[in-house]
């Protein structure tokens, strides 16, 4: 028997008991608390909603139960993660080079590994929520792992100056010694398991507060996403202005250590909200719906020369087809010899249509790839490109090149409120719609102006490589080229904006249209896309590098960048994401939305 978030009945004491004790700091949330205040004041009728339960596994009423009320505390989960996550990741290659002595490719190579995997592991996170634990217990199991992590993450730090206090003689500048870096590579690799966890479950269990079949619940579900992502950059932008500062001019294992306290303070803030929540009441002798689809799959390859009239008078019988897409797939409905007496499970209309509606997922999974290979440029090129030029803010003071990512998330954190407030409600206006516009819609105009933001980086670039030229400084890498870093925040603004568009887009896309009871799987399927396009970006510029970088030429990705040709790489994403976005737009068209 699989667990699920209504199993939360024999634990609830203990988080009730948990969540009295920290009454006293409930305080300290009066911020993200106040999101919901509108709702408290104006309450909507007072029924119970369908389909959810309180912690003890009764009925909950519509206004003592989710809502802002409850995505409030989720949210300030979501910084404090995004805060712990961005820690490690932001300045990770540093600690690498540094600390662990690698060389710049090595450590290059282990952060784009970590990352990918980090990106693809919320697929085994959804999938271990879905069919066992439930949202609820994955993302407090996947907290304490991550709390574990990122302990033995400081501890790894502290180790060298552990040692030399005890070992007076020995170098401080002596190489790790193997257990440090075992130590440290298991902590990195458990923080990336428990990301995998807390990631795609905290974001559906969010978006589970709210009722989509109230309207006022489905404008606000809408809007939740809006201000999940806005909580996810200003978590990532606290990060980028603290805790790397900490670790370059203080120490690592506290650089370390504040992401772990960033992650026992959401621990508690989440378990806060505990009697609050809405939780997804799965009935617990329901088939799994992985077994259902892939019933429909085996059975439609075994009817492969069923003849399609036998299908029609069997659907006829059985019931009509809601769509026709992926006819093939109607196969499964054929029952040998019209009995089912044979003891076997045969697939239902239902079934078939579950099984289309997760198919359908798939080229708009496939088209979005070209758009993920751009995001996996902003901690690359961009920052190599900010390093060779002019960064002085006041004398004596050059911001470091790896701060201008900053610049996507202030670009994100102010653009939101704007769509959120003026864009959606003027679309809607025209539309009809409660969300403005649709959100395949949401996710092309982001891919539109990613073609657009690599076109400008590019022009950008070329104006860095003629000013190199000008001032005879092609073979002098090391000296800063008299051309202001602000040049780049066009292409930094427009990727942010576009990442309003398309990342928040795919995140409710891939949330609404899978069946009910994978939604942390679809989750994961977004996230899933940028690891793809980590992977994807790695692979491009390994080939580019090796067919550009031949007969003693210099490649497009040459070491000195006035030599190199990073302005045709991005010529040639902008290429890639025009084809993507033609691909997408013929398939978003014909795309059928799940009732």
């Amino acid at each position: 028997m699989s667990l699920n978030d209504n199993d939360t009945l024999h634990v609830c004491p203990f988080w009730f008991a948990v969540v009295t004790v920290a009454t006293g700091e409930a305080s300290v949330l009066g911020t993200l608390i106040s999101m919901a205040a509108s709702d408290a004041e104006t309450p909507l009728l007072d029924d119970t909603v369908e389909g959810v339960v309180d912690c003890k596994g009764q009925p909950v009423l519509r206004t003592k139960s989710g809502g802002w009320r409850s995505a409030a505390f989720i949210i300030g989960v979501e910084v404090a993660e995004r805060f712990a996550y961005y820690g490690i990741s932001s300045n990770l290659i540093n600690f690498l080079t540094g600390p662990l002595g690698q060389s710049t490719a090595t450590a290059a190579e282990n952060v784009n590994a970590w990352s990918g995997t980090a990106s693809l592991l919320p697929l085994l996170g959804a999938i271990v929520a879905d069919s066992f634990l439930g949202r609820f217990r994955t993302i407090v199991v996947a907290t304490l792992l991550y709390i574990l992590g990122l302990g033995l993450l400081t501890l790894s730090a502290m180790l060298p100056s552990l040692y030399h206090q005890t070992n007076k003689t020995i170098d401080a500048s002596s190489s790790p010694s193997q257990f440090q870096k075992v130590l440290f590579f298991f902590s990195l690799y458990l923080v990336g398991v428990a990301q995998g966890g807390h990631k795609p479950c905290v974001q559906a269990f969010g978006a589970d507060q709210f009722d989509g079949k109230n309207p006022e619940e489905s404008k606000a579900k809408s809007s939740f996403f809006n201000w999940w992502y806005f909580g996810l950059c200003a978590g990532s932008s606290a990060t980028y202005l603290s805790v790397t500062f900490i670790q370059e001019n203080l120490s690592w294992a506290l650089g370390f250590g504040v992401p772990c306290i960033a992650m026992v303070v959401a621990l508690i803030v989440f378990l806060l909200g505990t009697t609050t929540y809405r939780y997804t009441n799965i009935t617990q002798d329901e088939e799994s719906p992985f077994v259902r689809i892939g019933r429909v799959f085996v059975r439609a390859i075994r009817n492969w020369r069923t003849a399609y009239s036998d299908i029609g008078a069997e659907g006829e019988f059985r019931g009509l087809l809601t769509h026709q897409q992926f006819k093939f797939l109607n196969k499964a409905l054929f029952v040998p010899g019209g009995l089912k007496e044979d003891g076997k499970v045969y697939c239902s209309i239902a079934e078939v249509e579950e099984a289309k509606a997760v198919l359908r997922l798939v080229p708009i999974w496939l088209t979005c790839l070209p758009y993920a290979i751009v995001f996996a440029q902003c901690a690359t090129f961009f920052t190599k490109q900010g390093a060779t030029m002019k960064r002085t803010i006041v004398p004596g003071f050059d911001i470091p090149a790896a701060s201008l990512q900053s610049f996507i998330t202030i670009s994100i954190v102010l653009f939101i409120p704007v769509y959120d407030r003026v864009l959606v409600p003027i679309a809607r206006v025209f539309t009809r719609k409660p969300s403005g516009i649709t959100m395949l819609q949401r996710m092309g105009t982001g891919i539109a102006l990613a073609v657009l933001c690599m076109v400008v980086a590019a022009v950008i670039e070329m104006k860095r490589l003629r000013i190199a030229q000008e001032y005879d400084l092609v073979d002098k890498p090391s000296v800063t080229l008299p051309m202001s870093v602000w040049w780049l925040t066009p292409q930094y603004v427009l990727f942010g904006i576009a990442d309003v568009f398309t990342v928040v887009g795919l995140q409710e896309f891939f949330y609404d249209q899978v069946p009910n009871e994978l939604r942390s799987i679809g989750l994961a399927l977004y996230l899933s896309v940028l690891g793809v396009g980590n992977f994807l970006s790695s692979f491009l510029i390994s080939v580019i590098d090796q067919v550009t970088g031949g007969s003693g030429q210099d490649s497009w990705f040459s070491t000195n960048l006035n030599r190199a040709h990073v302005d045709y790489f991005y010529y040639l994403l902008a290429v890639l994401n025009a084809v993507g976005f033609a691909a997408y737009v013929y398939f978003a068209r014909s795309y059928i939305y799940k009732l």
